[in-house]
């Protein structure tokens, strides 16, 4: 277990991760067409790990002996559905295991119409990673994927849950602010990583939001649509590694963004 978090944690505590496990339910196209020429923009640009689905690794595993690779465990709907939500378990740890990933992420909804189940799967992963030495990304957002719900009081809430349920790290939305995210932070007692959104933010308000979440306890960032839908994917990947490891301002990391090299 240990081993595993230190390929995905770095020296400093901090974790760049890209994520690109959003098509087993969203369209990725044509952004994620051809998956490799992101997975290999992501080894040689800062990136730490990668959050990839069941299929993509299993495809491209070859690409992924130089990066650690965390599986989406759970799934369940699907963009062009009948709007049930529900995201539980869609494979086991054992298959993770057997693939050679090197992490699990899955959703936890507290407060969802469907709570116990969410817990119970969040459970069930937590307790098997442990078995198995397999270190596991509880995502948890308040109420489900309406993000009215997610105000700071209720990301505090949820990501503690997470914690309290044994997840060794928690992926959540950033706050807002950096006293809000302070509080939640320094209520959680696992490592807090943030979200990236839809992509389609600005990129400085994405890099001051990920610079603020780092001077109020974060442990890094799981982006994913922000960078593989930018123009320059590498570039945006510098940047942000370098606000994540070293101490880059905004302003710098907008250098290294705009100068696209």
């Amino acid at each position: 277990m240990k081993n595993r978090l230190n390929k995905i944690f770095k020296n400093d505590g901090k974790t760049f991760i890209l994520a690109m496990d959003h098509g087993s339910g969203l369209n990725v196209l044509p952004e994620l067409a051809e998956p490799e020429k992101i997975i290999d923009v992501a080894i040689h640009n800062g990136v730490d790990a990668i959050i990839c689905t069941y299929g993509i690794y299993k495809r491209f595993s070859k690409y992924f002996e130089n990066i650690p690779a965390i599986i989406r465990a759970d799934g369940g709907a699907s963009a062009i559905g009948k709007g049930n939500s529900k995201t539980l378990g869609v494979i086991d740890v054992e298959d993770v295991v057997k693939l050679g990933g090197d992490g699990i992420v899955c959703m936890c909804f507290p407060g969802a119409d469907y709570e116990q189940e969410s817990i119970e799967s969040l459970q069930h992963f937590v307790t098997d990673g442990d078995k198995w030495g397999i270190p596991i990304c509880a995502e948890v957002l308040p109420k489900g994927w309406d993000n009215s719900n997610w105000t700071p009081d209720n990301l505090t809430f949820v990501s503690r849950v997470g914690a309290e349920m044994g997840a060794d790290y928690i992926k959540t939305q950033y706050t807002g602010d950096k006293e809000s995210f302070a509080k939640l932070t320094s209520s959680v007692f696992a490592p807090v990583i943030i979200l990236g959104g839809p992509g389609n933010g600005t990129p400085e308000a994405l890099l001051t939001s990920i610079k603020e979440s780092l001077e109020s306890g974060g442990a890094g960032v799981a982006i994913g649509r922000s960078i593989w839908k930018h123009s320059n994917p590498a570039a945006y990947c510098r940047a942000i590694a370098s606000i994540i490891h070293n101490n880059a301002t905004v302003e710098e990391a907008m250098e290294i963004l705009n100068d696209g090299k």
